[in-house]
């Protein structure tokens, strides 16, 4: 059994970081191993460390111990953690947004994004045992600020999906939603890299050439300090005509998000900056087409699973979505590859499995012994020989 401590800046509601870090956190436990998690903002839902233990309690200088820091934007605690631990330390990537995208709307989080960048760097310097990141994309970030390449893997954030398959919709949903008109869908916070502006441009085409009697749907939750962003929004639905046609929504329990992705023609992205964007995951397994905008992690996450475009052009994005809306025999396309994609590469037992074996050579408790054992394992573990044997010397 190892002692191990998972970190984050923030575990909330319906996060995809929060859910990653729950989920890597009860498959850990279920393996035997001594799990708590360590954050400094909790949502009220989620269960935390209540016994107050510091983390450095916790990992009590054990050099077998394990930490694992989840990084997405900056934390005043991320360096020094990583620079006294005493024990092996991972560090699982979600990228951080650019900080541009706030600078005129959210100086205090701009900052955060700033200094997410920095403190990578920064740890990095230390030369952790292991990094983890969500996508190709987000590894390149990693070799480029300096990772060792060979101390690197890319495994995708872990979902909700199982559950949520097995839910039943929210009745009330499907019947307000289920009403004939043509539902396009999008999930995903209200913030300013997530190209929303693009979707009302793309939405305000399709509505008002191909289907009048369409609806966008946005579900996500907007920050309260970044409330000026909501309000650019809805004035941009004023000004393009779509007053009744295009709907926020703040918040989804898992039944009522179920509901909605049922009652969903197509899901539209139009985001700037993603480090994977688990919804779109989403999308694949509860077989709702895709249009999105490729930029940053998207290709990768989609693969063949959807109309992916280099550039937010909303004539072509508007046109793409009446061709899915439209043509039966590429509809059913998207949504066999999107299932066949889900079930290839992202279901939670997959995931799981690439994690534990990225993990394995963290976790051993004995010295490799022999030249064909340190080859085999690393092989299992994904891992360059070299990292074995830096990381457990032969006797």
């Amino acid at each position: 059994m190892t002692r191990i401590a998972i970190a984050s800046p923030a575990i909330l509601p319906g996060d995809a970081i929060g859910r990653d870090v729950l989920h890597m956190g009860r498959l850990l436990h279920g393996q035997g191993h001594e799990v708590e998690l360590f954050s400094t903002t909790w949502g009220k839902p989620q269960p935390r460390n209540d016994r107050g233990v510091h983390i450095r309690d916790f990992l009590a200088d054990d050099p077998s111990a394990l930490l694992i820091l989840h990084h997405a934007i900056g934390w005043p605690h991320a360096v020094p953690l990583i620079a006294t631990a005493k024990c092996r330390r991972v560090i699982k990537y979600h990228n951080v947004t650019p900080a541009h995208f706030y600078d005129e709307l959210d100086a205090e989080y701009a900052e955060l994004c700033r200094r997410g960048p920095e403190q990578l760097c920064e740890i990095i310097k230390h030369n952790c045992d292991l990094y983890i990141a969500d996508s190709p994309f987000n590894l390149k970030d990693l070799t480029d600020r300096g990772a060792d390449p060979r101390r690197c893997t890319v495994i995708p954030p872990f979902n909700d999906l199982e559950s949520i398959l097995n839910l039943r919709p929210d009745p009330e949903i499907l019947r307000d939603y289920g009403d004939g008109r043509i539902n396009l869908l999008f999930v995903g916070r209200r913030a300013p890299n997530k190209g929303h502006r693009f979707l009302l441009d793309a939405f305000a085409i399709y509505h008002h050439r191909y289907d009048a009697h369409s609806r966008l749907v946005l579900i996500g939750r907007g920050e309260p300090k970044q409330e000026k962003y909501t309000q650019t929004l809805r004035e941009q639905t004023w000004r393009l005509g779509l007053q009744g046609h295009v709907v926020f929504v703040e918040n989804a329990t898992d039944a009522e998000l179920k509901a909605f992705y049922q009652c969903a023609a197509v899901f539209v992205l139009a985001s700037e900056h993603e480090g994977f964007c688990v919804p779109l995951v989403e999308a694949m397994a509860l077989r709702v087409p895709i249009v999105a905008y490729g930029t940053s992690a998207v290709p990768y996450t989609i693969g063949d699973a959807g109309l992916v475009w280099d550039e937010p052009d909303p004539f072509l994005l508007a046109q793409s979505i009446a061709v899915v809306v439209g043509d039966a025999a590429v509809r059913r396309q998207l949504i066999e590859r999107g299932w066949h994609r889900y079930q290839e590469h992202f279901t939670n037992q997959r995931l799981g499995r690439d994690f534990l074996r990225a993990l394995q050579p963290l976790l051993a408790r004995r010295l490799v012994a022999s030249t064909q054992f340190c080859d085999d394992f690393a092989a299992q573990a994904g891992l360059d020989r070299r990292v074995w044997e830096m990381l457990y010397p032969r006797r």
